[in-house]
């Protein structure tokens, strides 16, 4: 801020339970703080469905250094928020002063609160979890992004019992990999990889990788393998294996755990490798496949990108100071196709259906006002907010079979489409 300028205003208290954020959501209890958030339960008043809101207060908790953690969390929770072991993102608001992001609640509450209380989990128990966390590492690391903070408090669980990964505010995107590796230091001593500390550069994945090997290692021991006051002496712990395994582990899980807490990131266990093995693979369900059901239960309750892109937010923090979201509003994605139209949300409806009549696509409305494309294997969805009176943003979202989709299908789609669209709003040439 210039010398002379107005003082900074001081932190406002946080909201009080029940209190109404932006008119969507009724603020419940306070379930605890983040890194840089205070989350509390709360209810949307369009459905009544219970979500948890990440509030960040930005005179209060963003400096320089946690500005990309913020940016890095939603750009990645945006980019991985269709896998069922990962907690998804649903819209986020902004005011002047305070960020709101609002993502799934899990009701079961951490991992690790379980773990505190039953102590070290049966094998079965254990392998169920495990299986379900390396299934959504491994989506991460096939969409370029790297968590580095696997540890029981990130692990989340909903009402059914299912894990949620969460918590991405260190994760690495490709843009940070320098000469094919990642160079920050970061994430919990006891659950990171000891090349991620030495600063010598590593793999994001084998990095994570890991991690899942003390993860499972605490699930079936309740204890850690690595754990010293002195990280001089714990890391020394870690280079030469000095670990026991509890008499309870079996065989074949000792064997797994022990490939992936190899000190050296060329030889240890890979996530991929991983999913061969026999331990691994027992009782796995398989994933399941596209069927008749309806289009959006096909997707697993799909929540539409444009709330979560933040366009009821965008105006609002471009406007004001301190943390600059921009660059999430930019469609680089070429899965996602963007473009402005003046001729009304019925018209925009009804020609999306014709459209999708004439291509021989099967079509059908979602709850949300949202229309559903499935063909063969493949779903778009289309939806249009509604910016003002005469003009509305659609959003064009391939959510399954996206190489065949931009290969066979977009050109026929968008020609359709030309007769009701304004100006399109891509970083691609179109």
């Amino acid at each position: 801020m210039e010398s002379g300028g107005p003082p900074t205003p001081p932190p406002l208290p946080p909201p009080p339970t029940g209190a109404t954020l932006l008119g969507k959501y009724q603020l419940g209890r306070f379930l605890g703080r983040g890194s840089f958030a205070k989350v509390y339960q709360a209810r949307s008043l369009a459905d009544n469905s219970i979500v948890a809101v990440k509030i960040i207060d930005k005179n209060k908790t963003i400096d320089a250094s946690m500005e990309p953690c913020i940016v890095r969390e939603i750009s990645v929770m945006r980019r991985l928020q269709h896998h069922p072991n990962i907690l998804k993102i649903h819209e986020v608001m902004a005011t002047k002063t305070k960020i709101y992001l609002v993502v799934d609640y899990a009701s079961g509450g951490e991992l690790f609160a379980k773990l505190l209380r039953r102590g070290r989990l049966t094998e079965s128990t254990a392998r169920r979890y495990f299986q379900q966390l390396v299934s959504a590492l491994h989506f991460c690391h096939q969409n370029g992004v790297a968590h580095r903070d696997i540890k029981p408090q990130n692990l989340l669980l909903d009402e059914e019992g299912n894990l949620k990964v969460s918590d991405f505010g260190l994760s690495a995107l490709p843009e940070q990999i320098k000469d094919g590796m990642l160079h920050t230091a970061c994430g919990t001593p006891a659950y990171t990889a000891p090349e991620v500390v030495s600063r010598r550069g590593y793999d994001g994945a084998k990095a994570d990788a890991w991690s899942c090997g003390v993860i499972l290692f605490v699930l079936l021991s309740g204890h850690l393998p690595f754990s010293d006051n002195n990280l001089v002496a714990m890391y020394k712990k870690v280079y030469r294996r000095e670990y026991q395994f509890p008499d309870s582990i079996s065989k074949p899980a000792r064997h797994l755990i022990f490939q992936l807490l190899d000190p050296n990131p060329n030889t240890r266990m890979s996530i991929e490798a991983l999913m061969q093995h026999s331990w691994y693979k027992k009782s796995l369900r398989s994933k399941p496949q596209i069927s008749n059901r309806s289009l959006f239960e096909s997707l697993g309750n799909y929540k539409s990108e444009l709330g979560v892109s933040g366009l009821n937010a965008f105006d609002i923090i471009s406007m004001s100071s301190g943390l600059d979201l921009s660059g999430l509003f930019e469609t680089t994605d070429c899965n996602k196709k963007r473009f402005t139209t003046g001729v009304g949300m019925e018209k925009v409806e009804e020609r999306v259906r014709e459209i999708g009549g004439e291509l021989g696509y099967r079509v059908e409305k979602g709850k949300s006002g949202a229309i559903g494309l499935g063909k063969g294997g493949m779903i778009l969805v289309v939806e249009a907010l509604e910016i003002t009176s005469n003009l509305l943003m659609v959003e064009v979202k391939v959510a399954e079979s996206k190489m065949e989709f931009e290969r066979m299908h977009w050109g026929d789609l968008k020609a359709k489409l030309q007769d009701i669209v304004d100006s399109w709003h891509t970083n691609e040439a179109m």
